[in-house]
């Protein structure tokens, strides 16, 4: 393994291909259940994958499919990868207001822990929905019992983003161990430049991403995360017509190269759950 000094963070977010935030006013909720499913099948690639690997991460779950497919759930847990909270059904923090907020982690940390059967502590918000705009999610979220979240983006998007927000994990609650671990960035002339997953790496070519990961690990000595989600190893998923240029190009860009792409990654970095690398101190050694 070329890197053995820093451990990072691999983390899936649990969530089909019909409940991304670019597909919201495409595809209605009333018809999720008639669309074909696919988020089961291939969260157990991932899990088939991290097994050949001898690697654990951080499944941010969506409640909507556990409530579906309570047997992932279980291999999941059984497997010895951390279950965290994705929220219920995909709704963007900036579309909720604090007790909205509150019932849907609540409600959706209860039914993890009730399928696992283990404590979930970590929080991911859709679309990575925190930010400037509603720092009273951090509060809700430790109320609750959550010990982290992972929700906050350091970079400029037409969709998320807190550019000025610190790069590496901080606490945002005064007087409190809750912790933020944002996203992995990469400050280049002047601004933050994303290399933690998703479309930047499927649009990227891998040697830059094994770049950026190599100048975080070794320069900065700084865990980074990765971020990755089913269905962009599956380049089979119905495809849909009623969508802009823009997200039909962040959508469908190089999902046929994305699995060798991630088995790069675990050959070329060493990688554990979110509560290993960072509540555990398990990112420096």
């Amino acid at each position: 393994m070329e890197n053995n000094k820093i451990t990072n963070a691999m983390t899936v977010d649990v969530e089909d291909y019909f409940q991304v935030s670019a597909f919201e006013k495409t595809i209605a909720k009333s018809d999720w259940e008639t669309l074909p499913q696919r988020a089961d099948y291939n969260t157990h690639r991932f899990l088939d994958l991290f097994e050949k690997h001898n690697i654990k991460a951080t499944f941010f779950t969506l409640g909507w499919v556990a409530e579906r497919h309570p047997a992932l759930i279980q291999r999941i847990v059984k497997e010895g990868h951390e279950l965290a909270c994705h929220g219920y059904d995909h709704i963007r923090v900036t579309e909720l207001d604090p007790e909205q907020f509150r019932r849907d982690i609540v409600k959706t940390k209860k039914m993890l822990e009730d399928i696992g059967g283990r404590e979930v502590i970590g929080y991911r918000a859709p679309s990575y929905s925190i930010g400037a705009s509603n720092p009273w999610a951090h509060n809700i979220l430790a109320e609750a019992g959550f010990r982290y979240s992972s929700s906050v983006y350091p970079v400029k998007h037409d969709l998320y983003g807190m550019p000025e927000a610190p790069r590496f994990i901080y606490e945002p609650i005064a007087d409190n161990n809750f912790k933020e671990i944002p996203i992995t960035t990469l400050p280049l002339a002047g601004k933050n430049w994303p290399c933690g997953g998703g479309g930047f790496f499927r649009f990227y070519p891998y040697f830059l991403s094994k770049w950026a990961f190599n100048a975080i690990n070794q320069k900065e000595h700084q865990a980074g995360i990765f971020y990755c989600h089913p269905w962009e190893i599956d380049p089979e998923q119905p495809r849909q017509k009623n969508v802009s240029f823009k997200s039909k190009f962040r959508h469908y860009l190089n999902l046929d190269k994305m699995e060798g792409r991630i088995v790069n990654l675990l050959n070329d970095f060493s990688w554990d759950t979110m509560s290993n690398v960072f509540l555990d101190n398990h990112s420096r050694r």
